[in-house]
């Protein structure tokens, strides 16, 4: 936890500085994004309008996670989806064919997109290319989404030799950005994973399930009882389902999951 921190106090660092001395440029097309110059004040206040665009950006009540400028913005736009799985639908609903015949566990599912470029690829690269920095403004597009906060903020667990492999848990990172924005309670070691098993990656609903059997431990009897489970990608509920399972045996009443991407249903998700 010590060296997650640490990487998140350098990146945010990292971030801020380059802005403060390079100028504000969007992620995406790499324009510059222009800062709003100040309205006519008074003349005492006639040292602030001479304010640089480089020193404005730097100041702490501008919003640094703004790393996209206003077109691109639209890439990361709500779209209508099953309130309950957080599957794409033509209508937005509370609970689509698919929910009503064969409920999940959890009460809702939000997230920022599906599984696609360009939102795929801030996740591929958080994860697998440390680019921490990105968690903020990944957590800043999923708290827009957000309309109802749990209790306490869970994230799901990587078994401590992955862990230790990959140096971080990506959702505790997202986790605990969301957790500040939103001021909600996080516990990180709420869960634990106690079975190595293989990558999720290309294996079905039905193999993931088997994949992931005993795989999970509730860590103490949680008291609250409205929690939220943070994953960065939801594919086939299989991992979330396990640990909701242990929530619902532990007498929780309403789970939410959190995550980034949702990944579009196909073939290989039945």
């Amino acid at each position: 936890m010590f060296y997650q921190n640490l990487a998140l106090m350098l990146s945010d660092w990292l971030q801020k500085t380059m802005r403060m001395h390079l100028g504000c440029y969007c992620d995406l097309c790499q324009l510059p994004i222009h800062t709003p110059l100040p309205l006519k004040t008074p003349d005492r206040e006639h040292a602030k309008r001479k304010e640089t665009t480089r020193q404005r950006i730097g100041r702490n009540d501008i919003e640094w996670e703004s790393i996209w400028c206003d077109s691109c913005k639209e890439h990361f736009a709500p779209t209508t989806r099953c309130s309950r799985c957080g599957l794409t639908t033509l209508t937005q609903t509370d609970q689509c064919g698919q929910c009503l015949a064969h409920p999940p566990l959890w009460s809702k599912l939000y997230c920022v997109g599906d599984y696609k470029l360009p939102l795929s690829s801030y996740v591929h690269r958080f994860k697998y290319q440390q680019q921490f920095w990105h968690a903020k403004p990944l957590a800043a597009l999923l708290s827009e989404r957000i309309d109802a906060t749990p209790d306490l903020i869970a994230s799901v667990p990587l078994h401590w030799q992955r862990q230790l492999m990959r140096g971080f848990n990506q959702s505790d990172l997202l986790a605990k950005q969301l957790g500040k924005r939103l001021d909600i309670e996080i516990e990180p070691n709420l869960f634990s994973r106690v079975k190595s098993t293989p990558q999720q990656k290309g294996l079905n609903k039905k193999q993931r399930q088997q994949n992931l059997r005993n795989a999970f431990r509730l860590n103490g009897s949680p008291q609250q009882k409205h929690i939220a489970i943070f994953d960065d990608v939801v594919t086939t509920g299989s991992t979330i389902h396990h640990l909701c399972q242990l929530l619902l045996d532990a007498g929780v009443e309403t789970i939410d999951i959190y995550c980034i991407c949702r990944t579009p249903e196909t073939d290989n998700s039945i």
